[in-house]
Protein backbone atom coordinates (compact mmCIF):
# COMPACT_ATOMS: atom_id res chain seq x y z
CA UNK A 1 0.00 0.00 0.00
CA UNK A 2 1.46 3.35 -0.99
CA UNK A 3 0.44 7.00 -0.86
CA UNK A 4 3.35 8.38 -2.90
CA UNK A 5 3.27 5.63 -5.53
CA UNK A 6 -0.30 4.22 -5.59
CA UNK A 7 -1.27 1.05 -7.44
CA UNK A 8 -4.65 0.04 -8.86
CA UNK A 9 -5.22 -3.55 -9.99
CA UNK A 10 -7.79 -4.61 -12.59
CA UNK A 11 -8.49 -8.33 -12.44
CA UNK A 12 -10.26 -10.30 -15.15
CA UNK A 13 -9.50 -13.30 -17.31
CA UNK A 14 -9.01 -13.35 -21.08
CA UNK A 15 -12.26 -12.23 -22.69
CA UNK A 16 -13.56 -10.46 -19.59
CA UNK A 17 -13.39 -6.98 -21.10
CA UNK A 18 -10.93 -5.73 -18.47
CA UNK A 19 -9.36 -3.57 -21.18
CA UNK A 20 -12.35 -1.24 -20.87
CA UNK A 21 -11.23 -0.27 -17.39
CA UNK A 22 -7.76 0.51 -18.75
CA UNK A 23 -9.39 2.81 -21.30
CA UNK A 24 -11.41 4.47 -18.55
CA UNK A 25 -8.25 5.11 -16.53
CA UNK A 26 -6.64 6.74 -19.56
CA UNK A 27 -9.64 9.08 -19.82
CA UNK A 28 -9.46 9.90 -16.12
CA UNK A 29 -5.71 10.47 -16.33
CA UNK A 30 -6.16 12.90 -19.22
CA UNK A 31 -8.70 14.94 -17.26
CA UNK A 32 -6.66 14.85 -14.05
CA UNK A 33 -3.42 15.62 -15.94
CA UNK A 34 -1.57 12.67 -14.45
CA UNK A 35 0.67 10.06 -16.03
CA UNK A 36 -0.35 6.44 -15.35
CA UNK A 37 1.57 3.38 -16.46
CA UNK A 38 -0.57 0.39 -17.41
CA UNK A 39 1.16 -2.98 -16.96
CA UNK A 40 -0.40 -6.15 -18.36
CA UNK A 41 -0.22 -9.27 -16.25
CA UNK A 42 0.78 -11.38 -19.27
CA UNK A 43 4.24 -9.83 -18.91
CA UNK A 44 4.70 -12.13 -15.90
CA UNK A 45 3.82 -15.42 -17.60
CA UNK A 46 6.34 -18.14 -16.86
CA UNK A 47 6.66 -19.23 -20.49
CA UNK A 48 6.38 -17.85 -23.99
CA UNK A 49 3.70 -19.34 -26.25
CA UNK A 50 5.76 -22.24 -27.62
CA UNK A 51 7.20 -23.09 -24.21
CA UNK A 52 3.73 -23.00 -22.67
CA UNK A 53 2.37 -25.55 -25.15
CA UNK A 54 5.15 -27.97 -24.20
CA UNK A 55 4.78 -27.28 -20.48
CA UNK A 56 1.02 -27.94 -20.61
CA UNK A 57 1.62 -31.29 -22.33
CA UNK A 58 4.32 -32.24 -19.82
CA UNK A 59 2.06 -31.31 -16.88
CA UNK A 60 -0.84 -33.33 -18.29
CA UNK A 61 1.40 -36.38 -18.65
CA UNK A 62 2.13 -36.08 -14.92
CA UNK A 63 -1.56 -35.71 -14.08
CA UNK A 64 -1.18 -32.02 -13.23
CA UNK A 65 -2.98 -28.88 -14.41
CA UNK A 66 -1.05 -25.98 -15.90
CA UNK A 67 -2.49 -22.87 -17.51
CA UNK A 68 -2.02 -19.11 -17.48
CA UNK A 69 -4.65 -19.07 -14.74
CA UNK A 70 -2.54 -21.19 -12.38
CA UNK A 71 0.21 -19.79 -10.16
CA UNK A 72 2.70 -22.16 -11.81
CA UNK A 73 1.99 -20.59 -15.20
CA UNK A 74 3.14 -17.22 -13.94
CA UNK A 75 6.03 -15.62 -12.08
CA UNK A 76 3.89 -14.25 -9.27
CA UNK A 77 7.03 -13.85 -7.18
CA UNK A 78 8.38 -11.41 -9.77
CA UNK A 79 5.02 -9.63 -9.94
CA UNK A 80 4.94 -9.25 -6.15
CA UNK A 81 8.51 -7.95 -6.09
CA UNK A 82 7.72 -5.53 -8.93
CA UNK A 83 4.65 -4.11 -7.17
CA UNK A 84 6.51 -3.84 -3.87
CA UNK A 85 9.42 -1.99 -5.49
CA UNK A 86 7.11 0.43 -7.28
CA UNK A 87 5.11 1.14 -4.10
CA UNK A 88 8.31 1.92 -2.20
CA UNK A 89 10.36 3.76 -4.83
CA UNK A 90 8.25 4.46 -7.93
CA UNK A 91 10.71 2.43 -9.99
CA UNK A 92 10.99 -1.08 -11.37
CA UNK A 93 11.49 -3.07 -14.55
CA UNK A 94 8.69 -4.37 -16.75
CA UNK A 95 8.14 -5.99 -20.13
CA UNK A 96 5.26 -6.92 -22.45
CA UNK A 97 3.87 -10.19 -23.80
CA UNK A 98 3.60 -9.92 -27.58
CA UNK A 99 0.15 -11.15 -28.56
CA UNK A 100 0.02 -10.00 -32.19
CA UNK A 101 2.20 -9.55 -35.27
CA UNK A 102 2.11 -5.77 -34.91
CA UNK A 103 3.17 -5.93 -31.25
CA UNK A 104 5.99 -8.32 -32.10
CA UNK A 105 7.15 -6.14 -34.99
CA UNK A 106 7.17 -2.98 -32.88
CA UNK A 107 9.11 -4.70 -30.07
CA UNK A 108 11.50 -6.58 -32.34
CA UNK A 109 10.38 -9.92 -30.95
CA UNK A 110 8.24 -12.89 -31.91
CA UNK A 111 4.51 -13.43 -31.58
CA UNK A 112 3.85 -15.20 -28.29
CA UNK A 113 7.16 -14.03 -26.88
CA UNK A 114 8.22 -11.17 -24.64
CA UNK A 115 9.69 -7.75 -25.21
CA UNK A 116 12.94 -6.77 -23.55
CA UNK A 117 12.77 -5.58 -19.94
CA UNK A 118 12.75 -1.80 -19.53
CA UNK A 119 12.70 0.70 -16.70
CA UNK A 120 9.56 2.47 -15.48
CA UNK A 121 9.64 6.18 -16.40
CA UNK A 122 10.58 8.38 -13.46
CA UNK A 123 7.56 10.70 -13.76
CA UNK A 124 4.83 8.05 -13.38
CA UNK A 125 2.04 9.11 -11.00
CA UNK A 126 0.07 5.88 -10.85
CA UNK A 127 0.60 2.22 -11.71
CA UNK A 128 -2.34 0.27 -13.13
CA UNK A 129 -1.96 -3.52 -13.25
CA UNK A 130 -4.33 -5.21 -15.70
CA UNK A 131 -4.31 -8.99 -15.71
CA UNK A 132 -5.26 -12.34 -14.21
CA UNK A 133 -3.90 -12.06 -10.68
CA UNK A 134 -4.45 -8.51 -9.41
CA UNK A 135 -6.29 -9.69 -6.28
CA UNK A 136 -4.60 -13.07 -5.91
CA UNK A 137 -3.42 -14.48 -2.59
CA UNK A 138 -2.15 -17.84 -1.40
CA UNK A 139 0.35 -19.10 1.17
CA UNK A 140 3.29 -17.87 -0.95
CA UNK A 141 2.28 -14.45 -2.30
CA UNK A 142 -0.36 -11.85 -1.50
CA UNK A 143 -0.80 -9.63 -4.53
CA UNK A 144 -4.03 -8.13 -3.17
CA UNK A 145 -2.16 -6.76 -0.17
CA UNK A 146 0.35 -4.94 -2.39
CA UNK A 147 -2.16 -2.75 -4.24
CA UNK A 148 -4.28 0.18 -3.05
CA UNK A 149 -7.51 -0.51 -4.92
CA UNK A 150 -8.78 -3.53 -6.85
CA UNK A 151 -11.35 -3.77 -9.64
CA UNK A 152 -12.87 -7.06 -10.79
CA UNK A 153 -14.25 -7.49 -14.30
CA UNK A 154 -16.12 -10.77 -14.52
CA UNK A 155 -18.85 -11.35 -17.13
CA UNK A 156 -20.81 -14.58 -16.93
CA UNK A 157 -18.58 -17.35 -18.14
CA UNK A 158 -20.31 -18.13 -21.48
CA UNK A 159 -19.97 -14.48 -22.52
CA UNK A 160 -16.34 -14.54 -21.44
CA UNK A 161 -15.74 -17.61 -23.60
CA UNK A 162 -17.47 -16.08 -26.63
CA UNK A 163 -15.23 -13.02 -26.39
CA UNK A 164 -12.11 -15.15 -26.02
CA UNK A 165 -13.06 -17.37 -28.97
CA UNK A 166 -13.64 -14.38 -31.24
CA UNK A 167 -10.50 -12.57 -30.11
CA UNK A 168 -8.18 -15.58 -30.37
CA UNK A 169 -9.50 -16.85 -33.71
CA UNK A 170 -9.81 -13.46 -35.41
CA UNK A 171 -6.82 -11.59 -33.95
CA UNK A 172 -4.31 -14.14 -32.66
CA UNK A 173 -4.34 -16.88 -35.28
CA UNK A 174 -5.78 -19.73 -33.20
CA UNK A 175 -8.24 -22.29 -34.57
CA UNK A 176 -11.57 -22.88 -32.84
CA UNK A 177 -10.40 -26.31 -31.68
CA UNK A 178 -7.26 -24.81 -30.18
CA UNK A 179 -9.28 -22.24 -28.25
CA UNK A 180 -11.66 -24.96 -27.02
CA UNK A 181 -8.67 -26.90 -25.75
CA UNK A 182 -7.31 -23.85 -23.94
CA UNK A 183 -10.69 -23.16 -22.31
CA UNK A 184 -11.06 -26.78 -21.22
CA UNK A 185 -7.55 -26.86 -19.78
CA UNK A 186 -8.05 -23.58 -17.92
CA UNK A 187 -11.38 -24.44 -16.32
CA UNK A 188 -9.79 -26.31 -13.39
CA UNK A 189 -7.58 -23.32 -12.57
CA UNK A 190 -10.35 -20.81 -13.25
CA UNK A 191 -12.41 -22.27 -10.42
CA UNK A 192 -9.48 -22.47 -7.99
CA UNK A 193 -7.41 -19.40 -8.77
CA UNK A 194 -9.47 -16.80 -10.66
CA UNK A 195 -12.96 -16.74 -9.16
CA UNK A 196 -11.78 -16.52 -5.51
CA UNK A 197 -10.14 -13.19 -6.32
CA UNK A 198 -13.50 -11.51 -6.88
CA UNK A 199 -14.16 -11.83 -3.15
CA UNK A 200 -11.04 -9.71 -2.53
CA UNK A 201 -11.80 -6.85 -4.93
CA UNK A 202 -13.15 -3.44 -3.89
CA UNK A 203 -15.61 -3.24 -6.77
CA UNK A 204 -16.82 -5.78 -9.36
CA UNK A 205 -18.35 -5.22 -12.77
CA UNK A 206 -20.21 -8.24 -14.14
CA UNK A 207 -21.76 -8.04 -17.62
CA UNK A 208 -24.77 -10.29 -18.21
CA UNK A 209 -26.09 -10.66 -21.78
CA UNK A 210 -29.81 -10.51 -22.45
CA UNK A 211 -29.53 -12.78 -25.50
CA UNK A 212 -28.93 -16.53 -25.83
CA UNK A 213 -25.33 -17.49 -25.05
CA UNK A 214 -26.09 -21.10 -24.11
CA UNK A 215 -23.60 -22.52 -26.64
CA UNK A 216 -20.66 -20.11 -26.83
CA UNK A 217 -18.83 -22.28 -29.36
CA UNK A 218 -21.31 -21.59 -32.16
CA UNK A 219 -22.01 -17.91 -31.42
CA UNK A 220 -21.60 -15.86 -34.58
CA UNK A 221 -20.92 -12.62 -32.78
CA UNK A 222 -20.27 -11.16 -29.35
CA UNK A 223 -23.41 -9.79 -27.67
CA UNK A 224 -23.36 -6.01 -27.84
CA UNK A 225 -23.28 -3.79 -24.78
CA UNK A 226 -26.84 -2.68 -25.48
CA UNK A 227 -27.86 -6.36 -25.33
CA UNK A 228 -26.56 -6.61 -21.76
CA UNK A 229 -26.90 -5.34 -18.24
CA UNK A 230 -24.00 -4.73 -15.87
CA UNK A 231 -24.13 -5.74 -12.21
CA UNK A 232 -21.86 -3.57 -10.05
CA UNK A 233 -21.15 -4.71 -6.49
CA UNK A 234 -19.17 -2.97 -3.76
CA UNK A 235 -17.19 -4.43 -0.90
CA UNK A 236 -17.80 -1.23 1.08
CA UNK A 237 -21.28 -0.05 0.02
CA UNK A 238 -21.38 2.57 2.78
CA UNK A 239 -18.88 4.60 0.72
CA UNK A 240 -21.36 5.03 -2.16
CA UNK A 241 -24.18 7.52 -2.69
CA UNK A 242 -26.61 5.14 -4.40
CA UNK A 243 -29.48 7.63 -4.89
CA UNK A 244 -27.06 9.97 -6.68
CA UNK A 245 -25.71 7.17 -8.87
CA UNK A 246 -29.20 6.04 -9.91
CA UNK A 247 -30.12 9.62 -10.72
CA UNK A 248 -27.02 10.09 -12.89
CA UNK A 249 -27.26 6.74 -14.72
CA UNK A 250 -30.52 6.41 -16.59
CA UNK A 251 -32.11 2.99 -16.13
CA UNK A 252 -30.05 2.08 -13.06
CA UNK A 253 -31.58 0.35 -10.07
CA UNK A 254 -30.45 -1.37 -6.87
CA UNK A 255 -30.89 -5.13 -6.58
CA UNK A 256 -29.21 -5.52 -3.17
CA UNK A 257 -27.86 -3.12 -0.52
CA UNK A 258 -24.36 -3.42 -2.02
CA UNK A 259 -25.35 -3.77 -5.70
CA UNK A 260 -26.46 -1.48 -8.49
CA UNK A 261 -27.52 -2.64 -11.97
CA UNK A 262 -27.00 -0.44 -15.03
CA UNK A 263 -27.74 -0.82 -18.76
CA UNK A 264 -24.82 -2.38 -20.63
CA UNK A 265 -24.33 0.67 -22.80
CA UNK A 266 -23.62 2.71 -19.69
CA UNK A 267 -20.74 0.56 -18.44
CA UNK A 268 -17.89 2.94 -19.27
CA UNK A 269 -19.86 5.93 -17.98
CA UNK A 270 -20.54 4.05 -14.73
CA UNK A 271 -16.88 3.06 -14.45
CA UNK A 272 -15.79 6.66 -14.82
CA UNK A 273 -18.32 7.89 -12.26
CA UNK A 274 -17.16 5.30 -9.74
CA UNK A 275 -13.41 5.22 -10.37
CA UNK A 276 -12.62 8.89 -10.95
CA UNK A 277 -13.20 9.77 -7.26
CA UNK A 278 -10.86 6.93 -6.29
CA UNK A 279 -8.08 8.31 -8.51
CA UNK A 280 -8.72 11.90 -7.37
CA UNK A 281 -8.43 10.89 -3.72
CA UNK A 282 -5.18 9.03 -4.40
CA UNK A 283 -3.67 11.95 -6.28
CA UNK A 284 -4.70 14.47 -3.61
CA UNK A 285 -3.04 12.39 -0.88
CA UNK A 286 0.02 12.02 -3.11
CA UNK A 287 0.26 15.77 -3.72
CA UNK A 288 -0.08 16.49 0.00
CA UNK A 289 2.67 14.02 0.81
CA UNK A 290 5.03 15.37 -1.86
CA UNK A 291 4.25 18.95 -0.86
CA UNK A 292 5.02 18.21 2.79
CA UNK A 293 8.30 16.48 1.95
Amino acid sequence: MSVKYPIIAITGSSGSGAYRVGTVFNHIAWREKIKPLIIRGSAFHSYDRDEMRQAVIAAAEQGKHLSHFSPEGNRLDLLAAFLKEYAETGTGRYRSYLHTESEARDAGGKVGGFSAWKQIPEDTDLLVYQGLHGAYRDNKVNIAQLVDFTVGVTPIVNLEWIKKIHNDTLNRGYSLEEVKGVIENRLYDYVRHITPQFSNTDINFQRVPLVDTSNPFVARDVPALDESIVIISFRRPQSQDFPKLMKMIEGAFMSRPNTIVVPGGKIEYAMELLLEPVVKAMMEKRRQLIGAA
